[in-house]
């Protein structure tokens, strides 16, 4: 089995290690930091991935069996602008962190005079009222779903965040988004090691409430997202501007369009398979320290060696995610090439020195199949090891350390990283976005003035904004050949 939070140390050393010049220097020439034989050169407000685009197979996982820990998977490729991480992605949060806000944009279509909105009935419910009767609201989504279909043209009122009643007309047909065109990356960078055990499940969009707009079609007939129709985003804020999917605020206890998961399956959700899988996926605890029996809104605080994974609320159903593993609680992911996370936290020194990742916090996005079969665990159990995506975003690589690094991460010898960080914050939250742009074959990750809200629509300039930082320490992506 594989340590993936000690094996995520290693890589990280590896890359520090590689990325800095022959005789141990930085890329302007000057001599690096060492730490805990890491490498470190200058403090960065933004990096981006440029050229992020190619092709490349992983293996999907198609069976797991808890009896024997034996499972069965089969070629899947990929490729195009950002693959494979323009598929269903997973955000992860360890702490110590205090995670304040959340939210997930993809940019709207047609015109930007008419507004359409798919109806949620999730929309605007807060706190734990929000998650109430879980069970039930699976089969209110799977019922509403076919009843906006059967709506499509129809009339519709809603009220938004600040208010404000709009009219609009419904739109949502459920159809399947284009294909993007596939093009080739130039590396530039040395690549990084793999840092994470993995899992699977092909993420196949479904009729029920799946987010993202664009849904590339990998380079295979059983593509991600041919089991089932990709349906256009929840909201449309029309050509030109980018509206807000799903919403976490910890000062009020809204979260909205999001589910709070972690890997404690076996205890009040979940399972647990002793001496094969271990623990599956769970709904986390408000305070991210156990399992819970149904979704609870994190309280916004996640103690050391503890995880939190957020993911749509939309749930899995009838194989619309693709296999996922027996027993476990499985939700989409945040879908597509056009994308943009924005979030407010913080990562105070906790000076913890016991447990896997004592004062280590970090925030990384893997493959959603990954944590929906076996984050931790039997590495043939998981689609990480053969390149199915991981990109850490702030990542703590030892204990007490002040610098939170990046990195790109397909398999051993592929991907990138960067010698150059970003300072952790350890007194005051940061603002801070990511932005995925398949137009521009870029993954952007930038530092945002104190004074960015996360308003229901923002603008195509605003996150043009977050994209186009001067001083962007840049990496071109490996591929692996």
């Amino acid at each position: 089995m594989l340590n993936h939070m000690r094996y995520s140390i290693v890589a990280g050393a590896v890359i520090a290690a590689s990325i800095t010049g022959a005789a141990g220097q930085c890329p302007d020439g000057s001599a690096p930091q060492v730490i805990d034989q890491m490498s470190y050169c200058q403090a960065v407000q933004a990096v981006t991935y440029q050229k992020f685009s190619g092709a490349g197979t992983y293996n999907q996982i198609t069976n797991m069996d808890p009896e024997t820990g034996a499972c069965e998977s089969t070629p899947f490729a990929f490729s195009g602008p950002l693959t494979p991480l323009d598929e269903e992605v997973s955000m992860h949060f360890r702490g110590p962190l205090v995670l304040k806000q959340f939210a997930v944009y993809t940019p709207g279509t047609g015109s930007s005079k008419k507004r359409s909105v798919r109806p949620s009935i999730r929309d605007r419910r807060h706190g734990h009222q929000q998650f109430h009767e879980h069970s039930k609201e699976i089969r209110e989504i799977q019922n509403h779903a076919e009843e906006v279909k059967r709506q499509v043209g129809a009339l519709v009122t809603a009220t938004e965040p600040d208010g404000t009643v709009i009219t609009f007309t419904n739109e949502y047909g459920g159809s399947a988004a284009a294909t993007p065109a596939a093009t080739t990356s130039t590396a530039t960078v040395v690549p990084a090691a793999p840092s994470l055990a993995a899992s699977s499940s092909a993420p196949a969009p479904a009729e029920s409430e799946q987010m993202g707009t664009v849904t590339p079609v990998a380079a295979s007939s059983a593509s991600p997202s041919s089991a089932a129709p990709s349906a256009v985003a929840s909201v449309n804020a029309g050509s030109g501007n980018w509206a807000r999917q799903a919403y976490y605020s910890s000062d009020d206890g809204t979260a909205d369009g999001v589910v709070f998961l972690n890997n404690m399956g076996g205890g009040a959700s979940g399972v647990f398979n002793m001496g094969t899988f271990g623990n599956s996926l769970s709904y986390a605890s408000s305070d991210a320290t156990s399992s819970a029996a149904s979704p609870q809104v994190l309280n916004g605080t996640i103690p050391d060696n503890n995880e939190i994974i957020i993911m749509t609320s939309t749930p899995c159903v009838n194989g619309n995610c693709g296999y996922t593993r027996p027993g476990t609680v499985p939700y989409h992911g945040f879908d597509g090439a056009q994308k943009a996370f924005l979030m407010e936290f913080s990562m105070p020194m906790s000076g913890c020195t016991t447990g896997a990742a004592p004062d280590m916090p970090a925030v990384w996005m893997l493959n959603a199949q990954i944590p929906r079969t076996l984050q931790y665990g039997y590495a043939d159990c998981s689609c990480w090891t053969t390149g199915c995506g991981e990109l850490d975003l702030f990542e703590v690589l030892s204990m007490g350390n002040t610098y939170a690094t990046t990195t790109l991460h397909f398999t051993s010898g592929s991907g990138g990283g960067t010698p150059n960080y970003f300072s952790r914050p350890t007194s005051n939250t940061i603002k801070a976005a990511v932005v995925f742009t398949g137009d521009t074959q870029t993954a952007n990750i930038q530092i945002l003035d104190d004074s960015q809200t996360f308003d229901s629509v923002l603008s195509s300039s605003t996150i043009e904004g977050f994209c186009n930082s001067g001083n962007a320490s840049t990496i071109t992506p490996v591929y692996p050949s």
